[in-house]
């Protein structure tokens, strides 16, 4: 049976998606900003069912604003546009980040395992694609204006003396956003360059483009590719590049800004028209279509967890938001919870440090988690977060004449927590859910707490969801535990317990 793709080939925020094949197996890079460990690898024997096998790096840098503690952070920094490419034994990741000025070059002989070796070149190059020709390197970035920078053999250098030059003046004319998201590739003796573009006029929707040549230093010609939304909210799917899946067939994977959730990987088919690439079925993405690659098991990228450790380590599915303090997290010091303690003050969850988090699914997913909150300090503040820039909370407030309230909370207009509902709350343990729905564009998120996990309250109003451009994700689940008065608390977390669901969630679980 071979496998068919439905896009979205994954509901949930996979960003900027470079893919590669070696062999039978396929190998995708997504962006991964402040979330850490970062830029995630995945594998995939078809191109629809991915799994997440690792990442590149633990952390990116070591400074206040990547541990959380400058009160700005990095979102909507941190790694952008990851290249993912293969060439001599080695596999060779790279990416610019913003916050730092810097363009990184990870590389390893074996990408399922590792270890990265980690080099470091000053200034940005922005949405880099790497280039190996004929012995030499070379990566091509920027935004209307694209550049072609040369690397040392090894790719790990700027080249002295090397290119470093504007390759091509892309169109202005009509055009918001000028090409950005290169991907480049050579076939039958031509140069590739893929890009999106924004225009102004007409359905103003981010459509796919390509530029090629016969030299790699041009002159180019362009093409527009796909321009099409796959019949939602009038989002492109586009950015991406070209794989070959060694049936004979090619396909471009790339990805559709989906609301709330995030942004999504799609996969069309790409056939070969004189050497030009033809993206799609009649100019259109498909919904579906049939592809010779081996079917294979759904693999998931959110997942339950009992926190059942026997060393202080966390499954792939977590990232912290920012860097983690190691000594304030641990699933050993009482086995069978993640234990969070608190080590500074923060002004709400989305300053809060060790905060650990998951992906949220589309078109509906739930989690739920029991808190133990008796370690809770005055001031403390401990639950389950739906963590984006317009974020909603539910959790225990510990209050300073040693009452608790279990709170429902939204961002206030002065980026602090403003309080919807409140209740008092007065046992140690408490069971939390948050549901998330993201079908046809509703983004809402409910809020519910129990005394025995099986009676359910909501708590608060519906929480409006909004993808922004100051986290620059999709939605995460987050469990979190802060402090606003005094540092040394902690909180236990009994278990995390996720289901994606396929369609509308509800109050009774």
């Amino acid at each position: 049976m071979s496998a068919v793709i439905s896009n979205p080939i994954v509901w949930a925020d996979v960003p900027d998606p470079c893919v590669i094949r070696v062999g039978s197996a396929f190998y995708m890079v997504s962006t991964s900003m402040h979330s850490m460990p970062g830029c995630p690898i995945l594998k995939s024997v078809n191109l629809r069912d991915w799994e997440l096998i690792g990442y590149v790096y633990d952390t990116l840098e070591d400074n206040e604003a990547h541990r959380l503690q400058d009160g700005r952070g990095i979102y909507g920094k941190g790694s952008w546009a990851a290249c993912l490419r293969q060439h001599g034994g080695w596999f060779h990741v790279c990416f610019s980040s913003n916050d730092m000025d810097r363009f990184y070059m990870y590389r390893t002989r074996d990408i399922e395992r590792g270890p990265w070796e980690r080099h470091v070149m000053p200034g940005l190059l922005h949405d880099p694609s790497l280039l190996f020709d004929d012995g030499r390197v070379y990566v091509i970035h920027g935004n209307g204006d694209i550049r072609i920078t040369e690397l040392t053999a090894d790719a790990t250098a700027r080249l002295p003396g090397g290119v470093d030059r504007l390759l091509l003046a892309t169109e202005s004319e009509g055009i918001g956003l000028r090409c950005e998201g290169c991907h480049a590739f050579q076939r039958n003796g031509f140069y590739y360059l893929f890009f999106i573009e924004w225009p102004r006029t007409g359905n103003r929707r981010r459509r796919q483009l390509v530029y090629r040549s016969e030299r790699l230093l041009g002159p180019y010609e362009r093409r527009e590719l796909l321009d099409d939304d796959l019949g939602y909210r009038n989002n492109g799917v586009a950015q991406g590049g070209i794989v070959d899946d060694g049936l004979g067939g090619w396909h471009a994977v790339l990805f559709q800004d989906h609301g709330a959730v995030g942004r999504v990987p799609c996969v069309v088919p790409v056939t070969w028209e004189d050497d030009w690439p033809v993206f799609g079925v009649d100019a259109k993405a498909p919904l579906s279509y049939a592809t010779g690659l081996p079917a294979s098991a759904p693999q998931p990228l959110a997942a339950s967890d009992e926190f059942d450790y026997g060393s202080d380590r966390l499954g792939l599915f977590w990232q912290w938001n920012h860097n983690p303090d190691p000594r304030l997290w641990s699933v050993t010091e009482r086995p069978g919870y993640l234990r969070l303690r608190t080590g500074m003050l923060a002004s709400s969850v989305e300053y809060a440090r060790n905060t650990l988090t998951q992906r949220t699914e589309g078109p509906a997913c739930s989690a739920s988690v029991l808190l133990d909150a008796a370690g809770l300090l005055p001031g403390d503040r401990a639950g389950l977060a739906a963590l984006s820039s317009q974020f909603g909370l539910i959790g225990l407030r510990a209050e300073a004449d040693g009452k608790r309230s279990v709170v429902m909370a939204v961002k206030g207009e002065d980026g602090g927590e403003l309080v919807r509902e409140s209740r008092p709350y007065a046992k140690d343990r408490i069971f939390l859910r948050l549901d998330c729905r993201f079908e046809e564009g509703e983004d809402i998120a409910e809020f519910f707490y129990s005394e025995d996990g099986a009676a359910w309250e909501r708590l608060g109003p519906p929480l409006e969801m909004a993808y922004t451009l100051h986290h620059f994700m999709g939605y995460r689940f987050g469990l979190f535990c802060y402090a606003t008065e005094h540092a040394g608390g902690f909180a236990d977390l009994d278990y995390f317990r996720y289901r994606k669901v396929s369609g509308r969630t509800a109050a009774d679980g």
